[in-house]
């Protein structure tokens, strides 16, 4: 039984600027450079006729390629932050990306995704890390921005089924459509 998800890959360069965010914190684990991702839909652990029938409705999907860039850093867990992320700004044309992806979980029999999509690359785990070490790493590290960077495909991952998840391997690929940007992506990136 797979388990699986569907997210976007980072180009190499920005994945190791996203590794060099690093620095010691007590509790961390830093990613590793090669499985930094942005999640669009999780699916977790499905049978293979269900993994087949999202690769079906997952390739069904018809969006436009689009320009993403990664900024600003955050954490997820309120008083007890589990986790260090860094957002990505790529203006509504992901949003719809990850609301195709929903609709193709749900064609396939998934029950529906109850969090709100909130885009975002996990750079670190935490366990116990001390929040003012935590505050001090995010405002020394608050200032990251990506390059602006082509976003042409989205991809289906497979995972071991142990917290962390990775290695992550990529199952398939599925195209968006155009090989450019649409007109004005650029702009609403600033």
């Amino acid at each position: 039984m797979p388990r699986l998800f569907t997210g976007l890959e980072i180009p190499e360069d920005i994945r190791d600027q996203l590794s060099d965010l690093s620095m010691p914190l007590p509790g961390a684990w830093w990613i590793d450079s090669d499985e930094l991702h942005v999640t669009l839909r999780f699916a977790g652990d499905v049978d293979n006729p269900t993994a087949d029938d999202f690769v079906r409705a997952l390739d069904a999907i018809n969006e436009e390629a689009f320009v993403a860039r990664l900024a600003g850093l955050g954490t997820f867990g309120a008083k007890d932050p589990r986790s260090i992320w860094v957002g990505v700004e790529a203006g509504p044309a992901l949003a719809r990306l990850a609301k195709a992806n929903e609709r193709a979980a749900r064609a396939a029999g998934l029950p529906p995704e109850t969090r709100a999509f909130k885009a975002h690359v996990t750079i670190a785990r935490l366990r116990n890390s001390p929040p003012q070490a935590i505050a001090r790493m995010l405002a020394r590290r608050s200032g990251y921005r990506s390059e602006p960077f082509l976003v042409t495909n989205f991809a289906l991952f497979s995972s071991k089924p142990v917290t962390g998840g990775g290695p992550y391997i990529v199952e398939e690929t599925f195209p968006l459509t155009g090989g450019g940007a649409p007109a004005g992506n650029q702009a609403s990136l600033g």
